[in-house]
């Protein structure tokens, strides 16, 4: 079944059915595209109230507690006094005096993470992590023959709660756009299936921040150009968005209209590993900022170690006291293949910016142009290298 908008468009693409729909053909439905997007419930805050059952039903944030801690992760008992994950340590406190600070253990994440992923592969080898709490998955030709997406996203969220005790939620679609949006509609623990044919609809009615790809700033650039909602980008033509917002301009056109032709990919390429770290103080003297830097440094080898990722360049991020960011980078022809060297080009990277135009209140360290033997480790071995030191 074709999805075109009002107005066509030569090469516009083609949506297929997902199961949902009781009007398909049965030899309809045996070529639809069905993917599924799981999200680990509150994952991290979750853990840890498995983990201590003194935390059960209380407000938890996994993350830092310091002034400048952020928050990782929140339990819903958390969510309820309006505390998110990438809030200010000191705003979740504020809002809920109650909350329990409790340290990332991302090993333990990690294994876990892992073990679902087990799961996943019983049901199809198309899988695409995003991250250790949520992936994609094509289950148009699943593993075990079932035909529809909602029964094996059933069975994979049942499965996920019998071994590891935690909840999962499941969006099921016909692309990976809308069953990443589907989720937030049944959470926590349930599932939400958006057909085709009620994704227009869907889509017109949604709020420009619930879209995935559209990041704050964006949001706040198609405010300013009348854009609120689904509708309101379904409005604007293509030459129009991609005026404004170059080449994702296409993209938002494709997806205002529920289309979606990107493949889940298995293999999805880590562009870069990095850490970083938020200070308590905002430093100002060089000794103290290549000081900092050697444990930021550290964490990002370290991983290079266990994933024998290499890559090429080194970027330096700079967050000075006011917020403002600026970054700074250096690539090499050769794989770097020592801490050392990555030590001696940030430190380059550092001196490069002297004298110091204010205070640094966040400094941070990321390699990329990552080696493709590697891809695959680092899929394997997927992290978010975000710590709060």
């Amino acid at each position: 079944m074709q999805m075109t908008s009002v107005e066509e468009t030569p090469q516009s693409p083609t949506a297929a059915r997902v199961d949902g729909d009781s009007t398909a053909l049965p030899n309809e439905q045996s070529r639809q595209r069905k993917v599924i997007h799981v999200d680990m419930d509150a994952f991290y805050a979750s853990v840890e109230q498995r983990d201590n059952p003194d935390l059960r039903g209380r407000p938890v944030a996994v993350g830092g507690s310091r002034e400048r801690g952020v928050v990782a992760a929140a339990s819903y008992e958390a969510r309820r006094y309006g505390v998110r994950s990438a809030m200010p340590s000191v705003t979740a406190k504020r809002q809920c005096p109650e909350l329990i600070f409790l340290k990332p253990r991302f090993d333990v994440y990690r294994e876990i993470s892992l073990q679902i992923r087990e799961i996943f592969s019983d049901y199809t080898d198309m899988i695409e992590p995003l991250s250790l709490d949520e992936a994609y998955l094509d289950v148009t030709n699943n593993l075990k023959g079932i035909e529809f997406a909602t029964q094996v996203a059933k069975e994979i969220r049942s499965r996920i709660w019998n071994e590891t005790q935690l909840t999962a939620s499941a969006g099921i679609s016909a692309n990976k756009f809308l069953s990443k949006i589907a989720p937030d509609q049944n959470k926590p623990n349930g599932q939400f299936v958006i057909t085709p044919e009620m994704a227009p609809a869907f889509i017109a009615e949604l709020n420009i921040a619930k879209f995935h790809g559209i990041g704050k700033k964006t949001e706040e650039k198609m405010n300013a150009l009348g854009i609120a909602t689904g509708r309101d980008l379904r409005a604007k033509s293509v030459e129009f968005l991609q005026e404004h917002f170059g080449k994702a301009g296409l993209y938002y056109y494709w997806i205002s209209r529920g289309i979606d032709e990107r493949p889940v990919q298995p293999n999805r390429i880590r562009k870069s590993v990095g850490a970083e770290n938020t200070f308590l103080h905002d430093l100002s003297e060089i000794e103290d900022l290549r000081a900092a830097l050697s444990p930021i440094i550290d964490k990002v080898w370290n991983y290079c170690e266990r994933t024998q990722i290499r890559g090429r360049t080194v970027t330096l991020k700079i967050k000075y006291r006011d917020f403002q960011l600026i970054t700074r980078s250096r690539s090499t022809q050769e794989r770097i293949g020592s801490r050392e060297l990555i030590d001696q080009i940030s430190n380059e990277l550092l001196t490069g910016i002297l004298p110091l135009p204010k205070p640094i209140r966040l400094l941070g360290v990321s390699l990329s142009s990552l080696n493709t033997d590697a891809e695959d480790a680092a899929v394997k071995n997927h992290v978010q290298l975000s710590f709060e030191l």
